[in-house]
């Protein structure tokens, strides 16, 4: 007997999922306990259920695993079944359990294992697994044309970009985040086993040191140049603010992203030892910020009004007219916020002996066409930051809202 039928006759294989559709997915539901909102400790569970998906507003975990596919099926019906056997794995690790119903070692000897075993012993860890759907998955492939919302169309060339394609774009992404990197590596890796023949890894990215904290409960964390980021971006206590500038509203365009979020990914790599030879004043310039305590330039505190008026005593601005801080800052466009949940990377280094490492930026709005793209055309023109990065990836994702119950599965308003 072939290793595929015994899968098949065992009941795990894909196909095996797919007939029994949401009712397997309800069958599997039953073992998932209930999870706070939030996990209370870095090892406890994080709800995978809820209007929204979790590892949006969830408070940023310390790491990343991030991977976009590419579908290889042609088949509507096989893509939907994947979909369905993906959420009923995500829902059993996410909180601490494997990701089959038999897990790494509880089902027959004679067949592979339905978890690949490294998370055993291993808690929860505050693990979220997101999905976003990609521009490309509304080809003529699978019948959505019809559905693609106009803000998922592609993002412009901007100034100075050097943008690779082989980690750039996909069709569907997994943004799986945890405190433990092995919880996180866990997740994409038995997902990306579980669609096998269905849908092939096009990219993926590590992250480690979260580069941006997503609650006020959180302290502001630092990336590789050594300064605060993301001090004025959106936190999940601005619940208005959430409403108008995170969330996609009814009438906003196809109901199916009613509740969801866009998902704008750029991997900036940072020309490190350039910047380590920079004068402190000078640095400190370029983000319109004090490094050591993050407070705008002529203020104290981190968290003190930027006062874009204010001069130094030669008259030039406090706050120089190409730093970051005044070029991405809401009053600068139209009070456009973003949620940012970036990573820190290092890859290695390349053949001349430099360090492969940067910011992975990740950022949750409502329409990245009057969010993401005025703000990044904004600095992609004027700031000085620019000498010292390149934007070498890019990627846009429709991120569904979240599900309902044990029942729903990912996909379900856009396939349904």
């Amino acid at each position: 007997m072939t290793q595929m039928n015994r899968r098949r006759l065992l009941g795990i294989g894909a196909a095996g999922v797919a007939a029994a559709g949401a009712g397997a997915l309800a069958t599997r539901g039953v073992m998932e306990g209930p999870a706070p909102a939030a996990a209370a400790s870095t090892s406890d569970p994080v709800s995978f259920y809820g209007e929204h998906q979790a590892g949006i507003v969830t408070p940023a975990q310390d790491r990343l695993h991030f991977v976009s596919f590419d579908v290889i099926t042609k088949n509507r019906a096989e893509l939907v079944d994947l979909l369905q056997e993906w959420t009923a794995a995500a829902a059993r690790m996410t909180q601490g359990k494997d990701a089959g119903t038999f897990g790494a070692v509880g089902g027959a000897v004679e067949a592979p294992p339905d978890d690949t075993g490294e998370a055993l012993g291993l808690p929860a860890s505050g693990l979220t697994i997101t999905i976003g759907f990609g521009p490309s998955l509304f080809d003529d492939r699978f019948g959505l044309a019809a559905k693609k919302p106009a803000a998922l169309a592609d993002l412009p060339k901007f100034p100075g970009e050097d943008l690779r394609p082989e980690i750039s774009g996909g069709d569907i992404c997994i943004q799986a985040c945890a405190h433990d990197p092995q919880v996180a590596v866990h997740a994409v890796r038995n997902l990306a086993r579980i669609g096998f023949g269905k849908v092939s890894v096009r990219w993926s990215q590590l992250g480690f040191g979260r580069t941006s904290s997503t609650s006020r409960a959180q302290a502001t964390p630092r990336n590789l140049m050594g300064f605060k980021d993301g001090t004025a971006n959106l936190k999940l206590e601005d619940a208005a603010l959430l409403r108008d500038q995170l969330w996609v509203a009814t009438g906003d365009g196809p109901a199916w992203m009613a509740g969801g979020s866009y998902m704008v990914t750029r991997k900036i790599r940072m020309n490190i030892e350039t910047w380590d030879r920079t004068s402190l004043s000078e640095q400190q310039d370029i983000f319109g910020r004090d490094k050591g305590e993050g407070a705008p330039l002529g203020k104290k505190k981190e968290f003190d009004q930027l006062d874009f008026a204010a001069k130094k005593p030669d008259g030039t601005p406090m706050i120089p007219m190409d730093s970051h801080v005044r070029l991405a800052h809401p009053s600068t466009h139209g009070n456009a916020h973003l949620l940012r949940r970036g990573y820190n990377y290092v890859d290695g280094s390349d053949g001349l002996g430099r360090l492969d490492a940067g910011l992975f930026f990740i950022a949750y709005q409502r329409d990245p066409h009057k969010q993401f793209v005025p703000i990044q055309m904004e600095l992609a023109r004027k700031d000085k930051l620019n000498e010292y990065i390149k934007h070498v990836s890019s990627a846009l994702f429709a991120c569904p809202p979240g599900l309902r119950d044990a029942g729903d599965y990912w996909g379900r308003t856009l396939f349904g």
